[in-house]
């Protein structure tokens, strides 16, 4: 490490313009990372707060409520299974009209008053009572209140905010409760017949679904898994990795060409070491361990830089940062950066020491 050292201190320049490259390109990737989270956040925190671990839905729905509907024939089976907790869920999207004039938009989750999924608190007895809305938290940044009416846009159905809840979201946009037959009677008025979109599942233990789930001609999905049938999550997601995988890569490609070029200017001191008898795997080592330190200091200070950026956006944008991808983030880009210098310091081990010499003026 002592050449490594040497060659940091003599050419600060060039490994401080390579480390503030590096150090760019980890700051925007950790930016991407929460705002990534914050996208993902912002189209399913809704649902992930609900408490169960599974979702039945019609086959070939793709965990996408708007595109399955059930009945009691499909929910029976499943009220069969011991220690399995069974509710039937509608998920919908609705616009409303306040007193005021001015409209919102919810995901209204229809939920039996019963059921093992509502919320805990005011909203528990809330929706035991006369129809109307519990809503979430997000809405009071609206100066919406208890006791307010809003009017469903396009059946003129009004409907009191009876309480508010926890924050959430589901597809954009902020999620309210109601009673499964409010839901019923907004979606299908006096044609509900006891349809709804989904079967929420909640076990402690390990069940085989497979067997139920062709009882009730259903597919069961894990709530992960269902995740992806909220609206954009999954181009969302797909366009983040991609840019996110695209700025390491470019990272990676970076480092080769500095190295390659910082190898072709070392060659006559390679080729020196070596005539005294400095090994290959000796000058690879040192090269390594001289873009290491350049690529821990750079990414780390990058990511630092974008956390503390990060706590300045606040509530202006879908923005959140987690230790895990942050640590994945800076590991990834280390790896990538190492491997396109080990695929450049190659060269180092090609050097004839006798040719390199003799090429020098």
């Amino acid at each position: 490490m002592f050449l490594a050292l040497r060659d940091l201190k003599f050419a600060r320049g060039r490994f401080a313009l390579v480390g503030l490259v590096i150090g760019l390109v980890a700051l925007m990737a950790t930016l991407l990372s929460g705002l990534a989270n914050g996208l993902v956040d912002d189209g399913i925190s809704g649902l992930r707060a609900l408490p169960l671990t599974h979702l039945a839905f019609q086959p070939g729905a793709d965990s996408t409520f708007s595109r399955s509907t059930l009945t009691e024939t499909n929910l029976k089976p499943y009220e069969k299974v011991d220690g399995l907790d069974v509710s039937a869920i509608g998920v919908s999207f609705f616009n409303a009209k306040r007193e005021n004039g001015s409209t919102i938009d919810m995901a209204l989750f229809g939920i039996p008053e019963d059921s093992f999924l509502v919320p805990d608190g005011e909203a528990s007895e809330a929706l035991k009572g006369q129809p109307g809305l519990v809503l979430s938290d997000d809405f009071k940044k609206e100066g919406i209140k208890v006791d307010d009416m809003l009017t469903v846009i396009g059946l003129d159905q009004k409907l009191p905010v009876l309480g508010f809840t926890y924050s959430g979201s589901y597809g954009h946009v902020p999620i309210a409760f109601a009673s499964l037959e409010t839901w019923q009677n907004l979606l299908y008025g006096d044609n509900a017949k006891g349809r709804f979109s989904a079967v929420a599942l909640h076990s402690k233990d390990d069940i085989d679904f497979a067997s139920v789930a062709k009882t009730s001609d259903t597919e069961v999905k894990t709530k992960e898994a269902a995740f992806v049938g909220s609206p954009g999550y999954s181009g969302e997601t797909s366009t983040m990795s991609l840019i996110q995988n695209f700025l390491l890569l470019i990272s990676a490609l970076i480092v080769g060409a500095f190295f390659t070029v910082w190898t072709v200017q070392r060659a006559s001191q390679i080729a020196l070491l070596k005539a005294l008898g400095a090994s290959s795997s000796y000058v690879v080592r040192d090269a390594l361990g001289q873009m290491g330190i350049v690529l821990v200091s750079t990414a780390v200070f990058g990511s630092l830089t974008a956390v503390g950026i990060g706590s300045l956006i606040g509530g202006n944008a879908p923005f959140r940062l987690a230790v895990f991808p942050i640590l994945t983030t800076i590991g990834l880009l280390i790896l990538f950066g190492m491997i396109g210098c080990l695929i450049a310091v190659r060269r180092i081990t090609s050097v004839d020491p006798i040719v390199a010499l003799r090429s020098q003026p």
